[in-house]
């Protein structure tokens, strides 16, 4: 149970929930330029394992790293923070 606490968690939106047991979260990100310093912002998607296909697009939800649950799926719904309006 310890190394349950080291896997990763990010925050994003819920961009598609067209598939079945899965949902697209666009996560954003600062990361700052190489060459000239400035933080500039990154969303990067992830594909995510929805079990009860409980999200909608816009909910801003939580996930988690897991195994790997198919070709693109690593993560996990954990919660919804919020749901969308």
């Amino acid at each position: 149970m310890e190394t349950r606490n080291l896997r990763k968690v990010r925050q994003g939106v819920v961009v598609s929930n067209k598939m079945d047991k899965t949902i697209v979260i666009a996560a954003k990100f600062k990361e700052m330029h190489p060459i000239y310093g400035k933080f500039v912002q990154k969303t990067k998607k992830y594909h995510a394992h929805d079990e009860k296909n409980e999200a909608n697009v816009g909910d801003t939800v939580l996930i988690m790293e897991t195994r790997p649950l198919s070709k693109t799926k690593r993560w996990r719904l954990v919660q919804i923070v919020e749901k969308a309006k």
